[in-house]
């Protein structure tokens, strides 16, 4: 008797915890909800179970279908906020600061997706006073999946413009949100979905891709784990390789440069490109110095050096010590 009580006490157990409501992670917190029309509102829960939403002095109900999804469809709401919800079944979800305004997704490649934190030296005051809590953006996290479309991110959330929010903020985005909130005065929200390099094919439906029988086989082959872990073992293999070959035959690092007499190195005017000069189209390492006079008033001082924008990777030595490296061509080369 023990052990059948035991064993009906686990399955209650169970039944109770599966049937609690779970949200998608674009409905929470401080959402941000477009204005003037029906918004629909989805989640999961137990098979058929009895979902109520309290929202803005009304009440609305739905049912969940077998698989235990549900939705709710609100009427269109005018713009503002905060508004909070309140959903019951099995448990009981509170969501907090929801505004209603105009919602953007924003998607693209490294130009969409370059952050406010790249832009810091140019609009050092834009950032500072980045203080609206009417703009939100929900970032998307970087991740594939090529056997099954998602339901759900694995995670993210919304979050507000603030000095230093904003620093992960889509520099494009949060521009464009900036100028059509204080034309428009309705809060905007976007959805940061930019990955740089992405190939459009990338972002077309398994069914839509159909179309482009090359692509779809393409897309059937990198279903295989196997396959994706072999491309991802042999670029790894390939980099090392090649920083293998490279530091070999770096003469900077075979002869020393902080004991290399820079006497007879060629001068290069810059910014340029080493191509247009005598060592032409070379992959490889070069090494540049330069003497830079400070006056007694700056000694001991904290200082910026700008380098600017160096293809593809650089790494920087003062007085012979490291001064720091920037990994690829896009960001300028800046250390402090």
């Amino acid at each position: 008797m023990r052990k059948l009580s035991l064993y009906v006490i686990l399955i209650l157990t169970s039944l109770t915890s599966s049937a609690q409501i779970k949200l998608p992670s674009l409905i929470s917190d401080g959402m941000v909800l477009q204005r003037a029309i029906p918004v629909k509102i989805w989640g999961w829960a137990a098979p058929n179970e009895n979902i109520k939403l309290s929202f803005n002095k009304a009440e609305y109900t739905t049912k969940a279908n077998e698989k235990g999804e549900w939705q709710i469809k609100l009427p269109a709401q005018k713009a503002g906020g905060p508004y909070q919800m309140v959903f019951k079944a099995s448990n009981k979800l509170i969501l907090n600061d929801i505004l209603f305004g105009d919602v953007w997704v924003c998607s693209g490649q490294s130009n969409m997706e370059l952050p406010m934190s790249r832009l810091i030296d140019k609009y050092p005051e834009v950032i500072a006073n980045a203080n609206n809590n009417q703009i939100r953006q929900f970032q998307v996290p970087d991740e594939f999946d090529f056997k099954q479309e998602r339901k759900d991110f694995s995670n993210g959330s919304w979050v507000s413009a603030s000095p230093k929010n904003v620093l992960d903020f889509s520099g494009v985005a949060y521009f464009f949100a900036l100028e059509i909130n204080q034309k428009n005065h309705v809060p905007i929200g976007f959805i940061n979905t930019a990955l740089g390099g992405s190939p459009a094919q990338d972002w077309i439906s398994e069914s839509a891709i159909k179309k482009f029988p090359a692509y779809y086989e393409e897309l059937q082959k990198f279903k295989d784990d196997n396959l994706i872990k072999s491309i991802e073992k042999a670029d790894q293999q390939a980099s090392i390789n090649w920083y293998k070959r490279l530091n070999a035959a770096d003469e900077g690092l075979i002869n020393n440069w902080k004991k290399t007499d820079e006497k007879g190195w060629p001068e290069m005017n810059i910014p340029g490109y080493w191509a247009d000069g005598p060592l032409g189209f070379v992959n490889g390492v070069v090494w540049f110095k330069k003497d830079i006079n400070i006056t007694k008033e700056m000694v001991g001082k904290p200082a910026k050096l700008m380098l600017g924008r160096i293809i593809d990777a650089d790494s920087v030595f003062i007085n012979g010590q490291f001064a720091g490296t920037t990994s690829y061509q896009y960001p300028r080369s800046k250390h402090e």
